[in-house]
């Protein structure tokens, strides 16, 4: 007997009304930016095959030298151009500058679309902007092979800038679907658990990639297709299954709509007025958590993209225990950014502790402590356990800035939160361009010494970036959240215009 769509439609209904369809949504939202962050991050171990280390010269009273593994020489050292395509098909004898070019390109569109993501999430819904997204990064990611192929690094460079432009709105549109859909009392979970999705696809993207360039005959371009093909089927599922909020979502239950109306009643609008842009841009708390994303994004941007090249010219771990350790050491930054937020809502919850001082705190392990440890990494020079060790004590925790730094948006304004993200991360992206090529250009060499002044740099932002949070950091919601206010700044200013024309 055939159904109907009516039937078939009725039956999902059933089926999925014994889910809460905000859980559904996290979920979705994790594997989404999972998916990005994969896609993202997996150029960052696939060049450690991709560049040839000719035009590396070594300082060999700098270096580690470990027993089976021989120095680069400096008769193999190519004097000729250094862009040029190496003897090895697939195989280019990039220098460090344009490694660092390379990654960083990512980040030349990734800032230019965040603000206006968040302004198509708020005022058009966030499920196209951030499913657009998520496609177009797929779409590109899968193209990389033929680009670099046909143009060498100059393509490889356009198409990187085009990935960061489609991926730039993901998060801004996230941030306005994260705060349509999750009360504030499973705020700094939910949040962090999505957010968490960005170390997951790390740890996929620099595990599987290891394993490919380890055993596959085809070599670094099958990790571009790996990353991308599931990105177009997650695409495909996310159109199915999600929904702007749960006011237009066919499988929301009326339990649980009667949650979500009473929990965000308060400081949540569907159709909020007009941005007050005025209000946000003298707002001490949005700068301060934007200073604070600038130190964030500075230490784990600069470790996502660097610590392959770490692990592979400093403590010279073949190309397959480069992505196993590289991947430990995202685990246990995953680790602490999945555990701390419990903690974070407990002390809310229960406590009483103040949202403002719970995030303070925990910015306060993520920044400087954290910072301190890559820095201690550096001085435990070759002793490998011992660096590695470190890396993974200072990634835990910047895992803290997820209930703290990360969270905090939502905090100061939830009816605006996607223009606050795009603020503070737009600004934390920034420092994939300046980071990245600050790194490139100090470690030429990729000497002990380099890497030290590197990590010093990375512990004087994230300190920076932490003392300005602290002294101006907020958890409150913000008074020009409110509608009414924003509300009646609009009608103040069409009131002193129409005074004017009839003075006039």
């Amino acid at each position: 007997m055939t159904m109907t769509v009516n039937e078939i439609f009725s039956d999902v209904n059933i089926w999925c009304s014994h889910i809460p369809q905000r859980y559904v949504f996290a979920l979705m939202c994790f594997l989404g930016l999972f998916n990005a962050y994969a896609m993202r991050s997996c150029l960052s171990i696939a060049i450690t095959e991709m560049v040839s280390n000719a035009n590396i010269t070594v300082a060999h009273n700098d270096v580690c030298t470990y027993d089976n593994i021989a120095l680069p020489s400096n008769n193999s050292i190519n004097g000729g151009n250094t862009n040029s395509m190496n003897t090895s098909k697939d195989t280019y004898n990039w220098d460090q500058y344009t490694q660092g070019l390379i990654l960083s390109s990512f980040y030349w569109g990734y800032v230019l679309t965040h603000l206006p993501g968040g302004y198509i999430a708020e005022n058009y819904g966030g499920k196209h902007t951030l499913g657009f997204g998520i496609l177009i990064t797929a779409i590109f990611t899968i193209l990389t092979p033929a680009a670099v192929y046909a143009g060498n690094f100059t393509a490889l460079i356009i198409l990187r800038m085009l990935m960061g432009l489609g991926e730039g709105i993901t998060i801004p549109a996230t941030n306005v679907l994260l705060a349509n859909w999750v009360p504030p009392n499973e705020r700094s979970r939910t949040a962090s658990f999505v957010y968490g999705s960005l170390m997951i696809g790390t740890i996929f993207a620099t595990t599987v990639s290891g394993w490919i360039l380890q055993y596959s005959s085809i070599g670094w371009p099958l990790v571009f297709y790996v990353m991308g093909i599931p990105g177009i089927i997650w695409y495909i599922f996310w159109l199915f299954l999600c929904y702007n909020s749960p006011q237009v979502h066919p499988f929301v239950t009326e339990k649980e709509m009667k949650y979500l109306k009473e929990s965000m009643n308060e400081h949540t609008r569907v159709n909020p007025p007009t941005l007050p842009w005025r209000q946000i841009i003298v707002s001490k708390p949005v700068w301060a958590v934007a200073i604070g994303t600038i130190g964030f994004g500075w230490l784990n941007l600069s470790m996502i993209t660097y610590l392959p090249k770490y692990m592979s010219g400093i403590l010279k771990f073949s190309v397959e225990n480069n992505g196993y350790y590289t991947s430990l050491v995202y685990l246990c930054m995953w680790i602490g950014a999945s555990t701390t937020p419990w903690l974070a809502d407990y002390l809310i919850s229960k406590r009483n502790v103040s949202t403002t001082m719970v995030r303070k705190f925990f910015s306060f392990l993520a920044l400087p402590v954290s910072a301190a440890f890559n820095i201690a990494a550096s001085y435990a020079g070759c002793n490998r356990s011992l660096v590695v060790g470190m890396f993974v004590i200072s990634m835990g925790l910047l895992g803290c800035a997820y209930p703290s730094i990360v969270s905090n948006p939502l905090d100061l304004s939830p009816n605006y939160a996607g223009t606050i993200m795009a603020l503070s991360n737009g600004m934390g992206g920034l420092t994939g361009i300046v980071g990245f090529y600050v790194i490139g250009i100090i470690t030429p060499n990729q000497t002990l010494s380099e890497w030290t002044l590197g990590f010093w740099i990375m512990f004087g932002v994230g300190t920076f970036s932490y003392l300005i949070f602290l002294v101006y950091g907020s958890g409150e919601v913000q008074y020009w959240n409110d509608p009414v206010f924003v509300q009646n700044e609009i009608d103040k200013r069409h009131r002193r215009r129409s005074n004017k024309s009839q003075n006039n």
